[in-house]
């Protein structure tokens, strides 16, 4: 396993210890970057139009489409050092 991959497994452990709950932006920012990590490019069906959480997450993920699994895997360590801090 790799170093980074290291790293992003334990920012995904250290978001969880947050003392409170990032604002809704930093949110869909998170879920957008994790899931290009370790997954890559948006896949699936958009969720229908009534599912504004599932909308909202699909498209934030949807925008990081060409981002490399290693970018955002490096984003998302970054931002998740921003929020523990």
């Amino acid at each position: 396993m790799s170093d980074l991959q290291k790293r992003f497994e334990q920012a995904t452990k250290d978001i969880q210890a947050l003392p409170e709950r990032p604002d809704n932006d930093t949110l869909l920012r998170l879920y957008a970057l994790y899931k290009q990590g370790s997954e890559g490019d948006v896949s699936g069906d958009k969720p229908g139009f009534f599912d504004f959480v599932g909308t909202a997450k699909y498209e934030a993920w949807a925008k990081l489409k060409g981002t490399s699994q290693e970018d955002a895997m490096k984003k998302y360590v970054d931002l998740v050092k921003k929020l523990t801090a």
